[in-house]
């Protein structure tokens, strides 16, 4: 039996996927979790043999777990369900150890296929998103560089993104216009709608 973490922000989809995999016979879902903080939570506590997530999500997103997952060597392996069809996500999933990767209109016969390959030690990757990622080039960011744009993404001022990372407000400017420089931007906001664009966010 495969046991399964579902990790998804919205009720209505949970409920559904959950709803679904239940018919499959060699699946249990064994927890659900509506942010990425529990998510990781849930892996921890349970051990599941799965953790199908979101990647957009209060908290941690799915890639974040992924990661933490990966670094604290926990044997759950991560499968991506989401409506983000977009390269940078594909490859940043890819380096955080995400084993799976599909879109949300994906069949729910390609969702169990899926799961069972990864299950067994493979991976499963959408095919249109695994030949858009080979045409796109690499995420160019840094994670400070991405942490400091996400933060002004949210208005904030180059003081207070400092003070939330731990950086000086020279450096979190530095990080800003170097993420700028690098997506032809011509200023941070500009710098997230590219890189968001681009999955890279």
């Amino acid at each position: 039996m495969i046991r399964i973490v579902i990790a998804e922000d919205q009720a209505l989809v949970l409920g559904a996927i959950a709803s679904l995999l239940g018919f499959e016979p060699d699946m249990t879902i064994t927890g659900r979790a509506i942010d990425g903080d529990t998510a990781l939570t849930l892996v921890r506590d349970l051990s599941p043999d799965i953790l199908l997530t979101d990647i957009e999500m209060p908290g941690r997103s799915g890639i974040d777990v992924a990661a933490a997952i990966a670094t604290e060597r926990l044997a759950t392996r991560v499968v991506i369900v989401t409506t983000f069809a977009r390269p940078g996500y594909l490859a940043r999933a890819r380096a955080a150890g995400v084993r799976g990767y599909l879109l949300k209109d994906s069949p729910v016969e390609q969702l169990a296929s899926a799961i069972r390959t990864v299950a067994a030690g493979g991976r499963s990757i959408a095919a249109d998103l695994a030949a858009a990622a080979w045409e796109t080039g690499a995420d160019p960011l840094t994670d400070r560089e991405r942490d400091a744009l996400r933060l002004a993404e949210e208005g904030l001022p180059n003081r207070e993104i400092g003070l939330r990372l731990a950086l000086s407000p020279g450096t979190v400017r530095n990080y800003l216009s170097d993420a700028a420089a690098k997506l032809g931007a011509g200023n941070r906001i500009e710098a997230g709608r590219i890189a968001r664009a681009n999955g890279w966010l």
